[in-house]
């Protein structure tokens, strides 16, 4: 048996160091439209998987719901007609702090259902 003291067999994987470090997220919402709570849930639900983001917002015009990762524009409700999914988002983001090329979110969720 080993008994060297200066080795150990738990090393976080990269991804947990600082979760998201690096990343940039700028979301630009319509705050008329009632979209500050959307944008408020997807933050929340992005910093819980990844602490070391930087997320900001900003007023955008109507119908407006964009999102950039490092610059890029990764989804835009005006094109798609709905909120993204937040699988979808943490997915580009994860793309993002490896480096990886970004694509843009084409799937949407409805803005609202009606029952």
């Amino acid at each position: 048996m080993s008994g060297d003291p200066g080795q150990t067999s738990v090393v976080p994987p990269p991804e947990e160091v600082e979760p998201g470090s690096g990343v940039r997220i700028m979301v630009e919402y319509c705050e008329p439209c009632g979209f500050e709570a959307t944008y408020l849930e997807l933050a929340s639900a992005v910093k819980e998987q990844y602490p070391g983001i930087e997320i900001e917002s900003r007023l955008g015009g109507t119908g407006a719901f964009e999102i950039e990762i490092n610059g890029q524009l990764v989804f835009s409700k005006l094109e798609n007609g709905g909120f993204p999914y937040e699988k979808d988002l943490i997915e580009a983001i994860r793309r993002a702090s490896k480096g990886e090329p970004l694509e843009k979110i084409t799937n949407s969720r409805p803005p609202c259902v009606i029952l």
